[in-house]
């Protein structure tokens, strides 16, 4: 008897959801709720978790190529330091709302051009190989980087071709990073920059792997 009962009411509520007229404010609201949650969740994971990037030029070639895109992790620099021969996502500089220039972040925080505040202005990333640690020493020499004062040259066995570069001398300070590209000889990096150094504040995440136009890993 039980069971009927209870075969009875299930039944029954069954039909009056059925039966349940449909409502359009309902409809909406619950629409709304999903777009919101949506956004709430890409919101706090593209702040706090991932950086996604789109590869501009071939200044990474051939680790990354121009036109890839790239996810890269916040958790690495939010919860650890930038490691030397990271492909890392950085702020560079900002591109001007007022003039359309794209430069590189000043000391004074005001596009150099027109004055314009950085907190106005599009904020521009760049995507490069961390190579010099704070307090490093780093000299380019004969094509090769040297850290340190080591007399072995340090292993690159991602750079296209040899490297063609005048001579350089790096003192990284602390808090600091230098960055460089793969393709050396193609790239405008810490070498030709007015601020020769990213800080640590500026370094974004480490890029893990590319999804577009094919999916792999970022070594």
């Amino acid at each position: 008897m039980k069971r009927t009962d209870t075969s009875s009411r299930r039944r029954q509520t069954a039909s009056e959801e059925e039966d349940e007229p449909f409502s359009l404010k309902r409809e909406i609201l619950s629409w709304v709720q999903i777009i919101v949650t949506a956004a709430l969740i890409a919101f706090v994971l593209d702040t706090f978790i991932i950086a996604n990037s789109r590869i501009p030029s071939g200044s990474m070639e051939n680790t990354i190529m121009t036109g890839d895109r790239v996810i890269g992790s916040r958790l690495h620099y939010t919860f650890g330091k930038p490691q030397r021969g990271d492909v890392a996502i950085f702020v560079f500089g900002y591109s001007c709302r007022g003039c359309g220039v794209e430069y590189q972040e000043t000391p004074e925080g005001v596009c150099p051009n027109c004055g314009r505040n950085d907190r106005r202005n599009k904020t521009v990333y760049y995507v490069k190989r961390v190579i010099g640690l704070p307090g490093d020493t780093v000299d380019i020499r004969d094509g090769h980087v040297y850290l340190n004062g080591s007399e072995t040259p340090y292993d690159e066995p991602y750079l296209p071709e040899p490297m063609q570069s005048p001579d350089y001398h790096f003192e990284v300070p602390e808090g600091h990073y230098l960055m460089l590209g793969d393709n050396r000889n193609w790239s405008s990096d810490a070498r030709f920059w007015r601020y020769t150094y990213i800080s640590e504040d500026k370094m974004i995440a480490k890029v893990l792997f590319r999804y577009f136009p094919r999916i792999g890993t970022i070594k």
